[in-house]
């Protein structure tokens, strides 16, 4: 009898038949939390076909810019988003989920972290995406400001003639958002978790 055919003590679970389930989700979305750690890709780079949910309890920030923007699959497909520069943010505990389609069903890949592990940290976060929930607290705000002139966050602006507005420090209890990219540099995820379930739970 072969090993692949050996019957599996009760119990007992098939790890090298699950992992290859996972793979497609731990590679895509594993790697992009590895380089949203280093800081290393633009807000410009091409999504994938599958938009995420983030949450956080409470999230801090020095200074906030925004426009609207566009972000393309690599079929071409655009998906217009509100893109968040957050300068210098401080989250009480972060939760990222997405729905992967494999050949066994939908799998919830799930990254959390922060909560009783401490804050979770990173400089020049930016998200595009298509809402966002919570209740904020704004810095001196600007609205309507041509979106080229943003100047709150390093290197957040986008073309002239574009709306935009920016706000001082800024605090927003009960994020959620529906996201397309989220790329940051210095990400400090204390207590980082890795979830990946047929038909798991999200984040909200």
């Amino acid at each position: 009898m072969s090993g692949s055919e050996r019957r599996l003590p009760e119990g007992r679970t098939a790890w090298r038949r699950s992992a290859l389930v996972a793979v497609p989700a731990v590679l895509t979305v594993g790697a992009m939390a590895a380089v949203m750690a280093q800081g290393a890709l633009a807000a410009s780079f091409a999504v994938s076909g599958t938009n995420f949910q983030v949450s956080s309890g409470k999230l801090t920030s020095k200074g906030l810019s925004s426009y609207v923007h566009t972000d393309r699959s690599v079929d071409g497909k655009g998906h217009p988003v509100a893109l968040l520069g957050i300068g210098d943010a401080t989250l009480s505990d972060i939760c990222q989920a997405a729905s992967v389609r494999t050949p066994l069903g939908s799998v919830t890949f799930k990254l959390t972290a922060g909560g009783d592990a401490g804050d979770v940290t990173a400089s020049n976060l930016i998200i595009d995406g298509e809402d966002l929930v919570g209740d904020a607290r704004f810095g001196t705000a600007q609205i309507g400001r041509d979106a080229s002139t943003l100047d709150q966050v390093a290197g957040v602006h986008g073309e002239p003639g574009a709306f935009g507005l920016q706000a001082g420090d800024i605090t927003v209890a009960g994020v959620r958002s529906h996201a397309w990219s989220a790329t940051g540099g210095n990400f400090r995820l204390r207590g980082l978790r890795l979830d990946v379930n047929l038909d798991g739970k999200k984040c909200f």
